[in-house]
This record gives structure tokens, sequence and C-alpha cells, in this order.
């Protein structure tokens, strides 16, 4: 095995699980593509859900002091939603899917740039994408990452029966992103302690409940502008750690 396979694997999956979803779901009616769509929407909110549970562990509540365990949480978000919106980071999510919409030929009223959107952050967002690519950069195994292929397979097969091709094109969103990953774990090995890893799992696992209320549409929420806050959580919670 080579360093990188892992995320090649998770990419390759993401793209025939997206493939299967779009000859499944050009089948459909509009009525059942609605439904696929309800139905993960609040999946994806139940997947949120096992993100919080760190929120209470022992692993995180003892590291910092007491009382600041939320707030760590919400000045990530508050400032990272600052940040975010500053760099217009959602208008320039939605501008490169609109760049590989036109590259890829799809019609301007299709569902690619939502597709795009929520299964880049779906993908992306998560603890898995993380461990399993910095533990692929250390040559410690890939299995975090099969996992995370087997489970983004899937996802991808369902998120493209109803939104499709913009769902394989987030696989070179998440190549990106998950092999900065994996070249941070070749240079720096275990760069954070599991406690900050909870930090930014409680953060990714808030920003999935906003993916879900989007597919679910209750709310547009700018989760692309969010997107620091991932960076800022660990950060926050190792300074209140060593500092406070």
């Amino acid at each position: 095995m080579f360093i990188g396979l892992g995320t090649i694997i998770n990419i390759a999956t993401i793209i025939v699980g997206a493939a299967f979803g779009v000859l499944v779901g050009g089948r459909m009616s509009q009525r059942t593509r609605s439904l696929i769509t309800d139905v993960l929407g609040l999946i994806t909110i139940l997947g949120a859900a096992s993100a919080l549970i760190p929120m209470w562990s022992n692993r995180y509540v003892n590291a910092l002091p007491k009382g600041w365990t939320l707030l760590v949480i919400l000045a990530s978000l508050l400032i990272g939603g600052l940040i975010g919106s500053a760099a217009k980071l959602e208008n320039r999510l939605d501008q490169f899917g609109e760049f590989l919409r036109n590259k890829f030929g799809a019609h301007e009223s299709s569902t690619f740039l939502e597709g795009f959107v929520s299964a880049s952050l779906l993908f992306a967002i998560g603890p898995l994408a993380i461990l399993g690519s910095i533990s692929d950069g250390m040559s410690n195994g890939i299995d975090q990452l099969l996992l995370k292929s087997s489970l983004d397979f899937f996802a991808a097969m369902a998120f493209a029966a109803s939104l499709g091709w913009g769902v394989a094109a987030s696989a070179i969103p998440v190549g990106i992103y998950q092999g900065v990953w994996t070249v941070i774990g070749l240079g720096l090995g275990s760069i954070m302690s599991g406690y900050q890893i909870d930090a930014m799992t409680i953060v990714g696992g808030l920003m999935l409940v906003s993916i879900g209320l989007r597919l679910l549409k209750i709310r547009e929420i700018a989760v692309g502008n969010l997107l620091p806050a991932l960076i800022l959580a660990p950060v926050f919670a190792g300074l209140l750690h060593n500092f406070v």
C-alpha cells in the first residue's frame, strides 16, 4: 500500500456510488425523489446527533475549564462564521459548483449545485475524514477511510438518485480536503489531542444539522461560511486547556 490510497478509494466510491444513483434516479418520479431527499435530511440529522455525543464525553469535559465546553463551540462558530462571511466562502463554493455544472453540461435548472454543495460538506465533515486521513499519512493503515468509503458509497448513491451528478463532483473537494490532512499526518504525525478532535467533531455535527435542515427545506443556512470553525475549534480548545 502507499500513502494516499485510502483517499483514492474514497474518491472512487463516491463517483461510482453517484453513478449508480443517477442511473436509478432517472427512473424515479419527482415525488419519489423528493421523498428520498427528505429521508436523507432526516438521516443527516441523525448522523449529526452521533457527532454531538463528544460534547458530554469525559475526555472533552475534563480537558477544559468548567463551564467552557459550550463556549468553545460557540466562539468557534461565531468567529468562524464571521471569517467565512468576510471571505464569502459560501459564494465561492457555489461559484465552483456552477463552474463544474457548466463543465459537465448540466442544465441550469437541475439540482447539480445543491448536490455538489450538500455532498461536499457531508463527505468532508466528520471525524473519519480527518482521523482516517491522518492515520493514512502516518502509515498506520487505511481501515478508517475504508469504513468511510463504504458509508460514502451508499450515501452518494442515495443523494445522486435525487440530486444528480453534482454529488459525483463533490469527490473533487473531498479529495483535496482529505489529501491535505494526509500530508499533515505524513509531516507532523498526530497533531491534535483527543479533546481537540472532539471539539472539531462537535462543530462538524452542528454543521451537519444545518445540512439536514437545508435538505428538508426548513432553513437555508450558509454552511460554507462556517467552515473556518472546523479549524478554530481545536485551536480554541487547545488554548483553554493549556493556558486557562
